[in-house]
């Protein structure tokens, strides 16, 4: 059965820093595509980041803020967030892709398991 559970989320100030962090399990990191978005209330949920075995994506208000990563040997992948800023709030969604070409990185439809969310909030 696969899963994914997130965790890291929480209450920052302007500048801050946080990683998230999420355990897959049912399958393993290292030949999937993982997949970070966030959601805000009324709003669709959009992508952040994307990991692959040889390369990463990120949307451009997080590219040099935020870093994708995964340790395989612990079937995690992290979402280090440096100098958070209010609009940085939201909560966060893990996913995994099984099929994703590159090109489609970005597209929530390309993920078919995601995690349950966990809330960042983001003070200024």
């Amino acid at each position: 059965q696969v899963q994914l559970v997130e965790s890291g989320g929480g209450l920052a100030q302007a500048g801050d820093s946080l990683r998230l962090s999420c355990a897959a399990s049912g399958f393993t990191t290292n030949n999937r595509v993982m997949g970070w978005f966030r959601q805000t209330p009324g709003k669709e949920r959009e992508f952040v980041a994307a990991i692959g075995r040889h390369s990463k994506q990120y949307t451009d208000s997080v590219r040099g803020r935020f870093t994708v990563s995964k340790e395989d040997a612990k079937n995690t992948v992290y979402l280090q967030m440096n100098n958070l800023n209010p609009e940085d709030t939201a909560v966060y969604y893990c996913a995994a892709s099984f099929t994703a070409f590159e090109s489609m990185w970005n597209h929530r439809q390309s993920y078919e398991y995601w995690g349950q969310g966990t809330q960042v909030a983001v003070s200024s």
